[in-house]
């Protein structure tokens, strides 16, 4: 595998020492291996998850019942688009790209030995290697980087803005967590939160033609959006009774299916009260603190369906072609693009959630 003759020794990159301790670093440029492409990032996307990582975490960095996952001295970054620079003819051919091509990844890179590997279950994954957490998988918050001999690469149109193609990696998590909910024809869909996973999860319910799609949220601006990207009704929970309301919608019932991606934890209650009898909950929010509910209402009360949802397995094609289709208003939810340099003000803009909805980074 030749080395490209413009290619620099050395590049910026963040650099992951520990909670709350990042740093802009000058490191050598990654070395492709065998079955493995180079690609020169173009746009690393700043995600929830990212800042709970930063911000130290227990689902990251552990607690009295789990050991760390996340890992020092690595570069985040997993929601990316990229062009290749360099690979070889196995990688060529196993992904079907070639040099010039705009790729994705994504985020998980699976070991494909596992009992979920190989039941098809790759995105359960037992190692669970994923770009921008572990040493084995540098992240995309650099100029370049290393799509894995292991990993799942897609191809995506050269005429999107950079940000928008990083969208992929989001989207394709939220139309995940619709495939989970199983929405029919007649369903009344309650989506909470209407930042850049919970706008993906409206115009995913939105795709599967239910009765009625129904955006909450408690900013205006926000839920002005979900109203563009599908929902047939946005609204306030600071403002409204959202429980009534849904009622008030389904003679009395509550709704049909509630998906959950605020990572607030009153979100949850919320949604175990919106929902009618034998309903369909489907948690997708990576939760900072833990959440206590009146699990009375999962069984006795409701006896209801409640289904977690992990990263996007199988969905990436589908999310590539709704971004590449014209149907979703990107350039109002891809808010900022920052230089690398700017990270920690990325990551500021994400922790207010007041001035942004998807913050990306242009290395």
């Amino acid at each position: 595998m030749s080395t490209p003759a413009d290619l620099p020794t050395t590049m910026n990159a963040v650099i992951c020492h520990g909670p709350e301790n990042y740093e802009l670093q000058q490191i050598p440029v990654p070395t492709a291996g065998p079955g493995e492409a180079l690609v020169r990032v173009e746009a690393v996307g700043i995600c929830a998850s990212d800042l709970k990582c930063y911000h130290g975490a227990a689902k990251f960095w552990g607690d009295a019942n789990r050991p760390a996952w996340a890992e020092t001295e690595v570069i985040p970054g997993h929601e990316f688009v990229g062009t290749v620079v360099q690979l070889d003819d196995v990688a060529a051919e196993r992904w079907g790209i070639a040099v010039g091509d705009r790729v994705v990844s994504e985020q998980i890179v699976p070991c494909w030995k596992c009992r979920y590997c190989l039941r098809g279950q790759y995105w359960m994954c037992a190692p669970h290697d994923m770009f921008g957490f572990k040493r084995r998988t540098p992240g995309a918050m650099a100029e370049y980087m290393v799509y894995s001999a292991d990993a799942l690469v897609h191809k995506v149109s050269a005429d999107l803005p950079p940000a928008h193609a990083a969208f992929a990696e989001p989207l394709a998590c939220s139309l995940h967590a619709v495939e989970r909910a199983g929405i029919t024809f007649e369903d009344v869909v309650v989506v909470a939160g209407c930042g850049p996973i919970g706008l993906g999860m409206v115009a995913g319910a939105k795709a599967k033609n239910p009765a009625l799609v129904v955006a909450l949220d408690v900013a205006e601006d926000k839920l002005a959006l979900a109203l563009e990207c599908g929902a047939d009704l946005a609204i306030n929970v600071a403002k409204e009774d959202v429980v009534a309301r849904i009622k008030e919608l389904t003679d009395g019932y509550g709704a049909d299916v509630y998906i959950e991606g605020t990572g607030h934890p009153s979100a949850v209650s919320q949604g175990l009260n919106v929902l009618r009898k034998l309903g369909t909950y489907v948690e997708y929010s990576v939760f900072g603190s833990d959440v206590t509910v009146d699990w009375s209402i999962i069984s006795d009360d409701k006896e209801l369906n409640v289904l977690g949802a992990h990263l996007g397995p199988y969905c990436w094609p589908a999310a590539i072609r709704m971004i590449e289709s014209g149907v979703l208003p990107m350039d109002k939810i891809c808010t900022h693009q920052l230089p690398l340099a700017e990270f920690q003000k990325g990551l500021d803009l994400v922790a207010s959630g007041k001035e942004s909805v998807k913050v990306s980074l242009i290395p």
